[in-house]
């Protein structure tokens, strides 16, 4: 074998290239990848809304040993493990360590939304003897992806009295699905002169939910008499109850392995229970006390910009953190609230654009991410000259680096595709408000925002890997 040129040479050492993490993963390590990817598929099939995540997480931390912090809990020390829920859709989960709060802690926050169809305050109506409900989108959506796919309905409906219904419908394999119709292509010919984003208007995303009429000539309506008995029935529910509902329209289908190699993942809303079930995973694994506390804030709203009481917007994460220092004696004014946040360090997960090679002109391909490189860092984002965005300093930027590289994680850089192609933002934003070092970081994902996303397995366990390192030991 002929010596490397010294051109080579000086190639190796000055240029940068990410890697394929497949080629450079441990036999040791490769059981561990698919088993977290069935963990991960698993959860991804259980918690298809906000609420559900926030069950499935207050679940996995009880069993990790995490008690729900309540204002009896006047004491805490190195060691415990708590959680605080914030109405029911986003939760906090914090390992107390060996040094003081006020010194810092570590913090992964993401979020658990995902763009969806949600039900209006007064949904059914009954036409041309069809029974449908109304919806209007949250998030980011191409509404024609919504049609013609089987759907599920999933939610909470609470009633006058106060008492919650919860609702799932369509996941199980005998139950109904549900369904928005499109024009067949026979008639099409003016509704394909449209561009892609008026082909389907959003007052078109309508759910078929019956077509059976109830049996009886007086009643007017009768399909939607016989739906809204069929609910009263199984749920107890009226037509007003849907007035005080959090009722959301999502894709049935399962998580499932993509390709041959089963190499890929794909399922509905991976932006982003994907950073959040690794977060939450990562802090899971923590077995010994951590040197720093260690903080998994997982928000709800992201998709719509952050906003109300349950996002990374609201106060929620600054009286919580205020409730640790409490509890840990630390706490004498809202300057011991501040000198810890600013001691922080943190990573706003959410998953990155990968490049996809049917699409590669909406991207620029020396700054983008690709499937299988492993965890990506995004030093800022945005929309259109950085507005609406977050940026990391060069200085953490540079930390963040030698500790990825120290610990032996495949990572990578890039950018949400080319400069006024389009953009977006994450809740990065909020915690650098708070005088927290922050960076964006996450797993690669290719048909972003679409019913079914597709993630690699290797990128999950990466992400997993860094998250939990950061979590454990990053200082």
């Amino acid at each position: 074998m002929s010596e490397k040129s010294y051109g080579q040479e000086l190639c190796e050492k000055l240029f940068y290239t990410s890697k394929n993490a497949w080629e450079v993963l441990k036999e040791e390590e490769k059981p561990f990848v698919f088993d977290l990817a069935e963990k991960y598929k698993h959860f991804l099939n259980c918690a298809k809304t906000e609420r559900e995540a926030v069950e499935y997480f207050v679940e996995r931390a009880k069993e990790k040993g995490y008690i729900e912090f309540n204002n009896n809990i006047q004491k805490l020390k190195p060691g415990d493990k708590v959680y605080f829920v914030n109405n029911n859709k986003s939760i906090l989960l914090a390992h107390i360590g060996k040094k003081p709060l006020r010194e810092g802690f570590n913090l992964i926050g993401s979020h658990i939304d995902s763009p969806r169809l949600d039900l209006k305050p007064k949904p059914l109506y009954e036409s041309n003897e069809l029974a449908l409900l109304k919806t209007h989108y949250y998030g980011g959506i191409k509404k024609y992806h919504w049609v013609n796919v089987p759907l599920s309905i999933h939610g909470v409906v609470v009633k006058s009295d106060g008492s919650k219904v919860k609702i799932t419908i369509g996941e199980d394999e005998n139950d109904p699905v549900f369904y928005i119709t499109d024009l067949l292509v026979h008639l099409s010919s003016e509704q394909l002169q449209k561009k892609a984003s008026e082909v389907i208007p959003a007052e078109n995303l309508n759910v078929l939910i019956g077509s059976m009429p109830f049996n009886d000539e007086k009643v007017k309506e009768k399909v939607k008499l016989n739906i809204l008995k069929i609910l009263n029935d199984e749920y107890g529910i009226t037509e007003e109850d849907f007035i005080s509902a959090d009722i959301e329209i999502v894709p049935a289908a399962k998580a499932r392995d993509v390709g041959l190699d089963r190499s890929l993942i794909g399922a509905y809303g991976q932006d982003d229970r994907a950073c959040s079930f690794l977060a939450a995973e990562g802090i899971f694994s923590i077995d010994e006390i951590p040197e720093k506390t260690a903080i998994v804030y997982l928000v709800d709203k992201e998709e719509i910009g952050s906003v109300g009481i349950s996002s990374a917007e609201a106060s929620f994460f600054d009286i919580s953190v205020a409730k640790l220092l409490k509890a840990l004696g630390e706490y004498e004014s809202s300057l011991d609230l501040a000198v810890s946040f600013e001691n922080s360090a943190a990573i706003s997960g959410d998953v990155a654009a990968a490049l996809d090679p049917t699409y590669e002109g909406a991207f620029d391909k020396l700054n983008s991410t690709l499937i299988g490189h492993g965890v990506t860092i995004e030093k800022y984002t945005g929309v259109r000259g950085k507005y609406s965005g977050s940026e990391a300093t060069a200085e953490y930027v540079g930390k963040i680096r030698n500790f990825l590289n120290s610990n032996n994680i495949c990572w990578q850089t890039g950018l949400l595709g080319k400069v006024d192609q389009g953009g977006g933002g994450t809740i990065a934003m909020f915690i650098a408000r708070k005088m927290i070092n922050v960076i964006d970081s996450g797993v690669p994902v290719l048909s972003m925002h679409s019913t079914f996303e597709i993630t690699s397995k290797v990128d999950v366990y990466m992400t997993y890997k860094f998250y939990s390192e950061f979590l454990k030991r990053f200082d």
